[in-house]
């Protein structure tokens, strides 16, 4: 087995695993669908802020109620899972079920809370949560280009 499996986490063992991590925890989360340059580069970035890297994903539910398309996401949770933790930048790879991850942050705690530059993270139920707390909240630099969503459209026509 590969030893990338080791950072997949169930939330039953969420506690725990995180008490092991170094810290400063950087949190993210997302739907990683296709993995692409503008996703790797952002994660790359996300831990260069902090000693972890813990990714909430969205399950495949989850990912559905976002509306991005009926067919969405392409890749099931565990393949999406899978390829993240695959990544040396990646620590953690936790999925959740809700809309938002803020039950997800609220047994993680991290210092540092990180989405990308198409979000204003300062409209974010989450960066609320995480300060609360006493940790931050950034936007990191939108890689241009590069999207999910195009690709899968540069696919189909």
């Amino acid at each position: 087995m590969p030893n990338f499996l080791d950072k997949l986490c169930p939330r039953r063992e969420l506690d725990r695993r995180v008490a092991a991590l170094a810290r400063p925890i950087v949190f993210t989360n997302g739907v990683f669908d296709i993995l692409h340059r503008g996703h790797v580069s952002y994660l790359a970035q996300a831990r260069e802020l902090g000693a972890s890297l813990v990714i909430g994903l969205n399950s495949d539910a989850s990912a559905r109620g976002l509306g991005k398309g009926p067919d969405r996401p392409l890749n099931s949770e565990l393949d999406r899972a899978c390829v993240l933790a695959a990544l040396e930048s990646v620590s953690l790879v936790t999925l959740f079920d809700e809309a938002t991850p803020l039950a997800l942050l609220a047994l993680v705690r991290p210092q540092l809370y990180v989405k990308g530059g198409d979000y204003d993270i300062e409209a974010l139920d989450e960066t609320r949560l995480v300060r609360g707390w006493g940790g931050d909240a950034r936007a990191l630099p939108f890689v241009a280009g590069y999207s999910t969503s195009a690709l899968v459209k540069r696919i189909r026509a």
